[in-house]
């Protein structure tokens, strides 16, 4: 073989491959993105080139081939994302959600995402929707109404009430005069709907409870009962109530105080 067909051979070899490296190009990903950033990765996601779409009038359509891989020994049930669009000067331009659905160790995902953004989008993040951002709305009522409610050491009202409350384990605790403080362990998983009922029955009263004729009613500890008189402490404050204005009485069990006894002393010597 000549030398000139040696050389013609490999100029054609050499424009040959140089026109291979823009289809090469063309079909990178625009961005690939492991998730989470630190520690292990679970999930890898790869996001093709913007696609624009015509017709949109003032805002700009994409579609961006994705894909999204299992990098764990474990299948991922369920998973969801905030997809961020940004610009050039990092102003963010357009956002979309995607979700992971039963995906098993080493599985790859494959859909399209299409987005409508404001600007021209040149790079991409994302962002799980956590479980957190998710929230009920449960009636929480008591045994007997109108006690004070407190959602992990917060007040939210006057039983019965409704509260809002996202996923996780909360504590529920009840306070009404005369009553002992109750609390209440509430867990909510990411999967329950809003509409339940939640009812806590006060334990036993903790003080004695004279009710007046005049609809009064004072909670403290009674001291004593003459044929007219009633004598009970309130607040720390001694009170007579004349037995007539006494409409009912409650009485909480009350442990009887141990006799004084005198202390032991040991026995004369002759």
């Amino acid at each position: 073989m000549t030398r000139f067909n040696l050389t013609l051979r490999f100029e054609v070899l050499l424009v040959l491959l140089l026109g291979a490296f823009p289809l090469f190009a063309k079909d990178a990903p625009l961005q690939t993105i492991d998730w989470p950033s630190d520690g292990t990765p679970a999930l890898r996601f790869t996001f093709g080139k913007f696609k624009p779409l015509p017709g949109m009038g003032n805002l700009h359509g994409y579609v961006m081939d994705t894909t999204a891989k299992n990098l764990l020994p474990r299948r991922i049930p369920s998973a969801r994302f905030n997809v961020y669009l940004f610009d050039k000067n990092k102003v963010r331009v357009g956002e979309d959600v995607i979700a992971i659905q039963n995906a098993g160790p080493g599985e790859v995902v494959k859909f399209e995402t299409t987005v409508a953004t404001s600007g021209q989008p040149v790079s991409v993040s994302i962002e799980e929707i956590t479980a957190a951002a998710k929230t009920v709305s449960i009636t929480v009522n008591s045994t007997p109404q109108g006690a004070n409610l407190a959602v992990d050491g917060t007040e939210a009202g006057v039983t019965p009430h409704m509260i809002t409350i996202g996923p996780g384990h909360h504590t529920l605790t009840f306070v009404k005069e005369g009553f002992a403080t109750g609390t209440f362990p509430l867990d909510i998983s990411a999967n329950d709907l809003s509409g339940g009922s939640i009812n806590y029955e006060i334990g036993a009263p903790s003080f004695d409870t004279i009710e007046l004729r005049d609809g009064t009613v004072l909670n403290g500890d009674l001291i004593s009962i003459s044929g007219m008189d009633v004598e009970i402490r309130v607040g720390g404050a001694i009170q007579h109530i004349d037995r007539n204005k006494i409409k009912r009485a409650l009485f909480v069990h009350r442990d009887a105080p141990a006799p004084d006894v005198p202390p032991a002393s040991a026995p004369a010597s002759n």
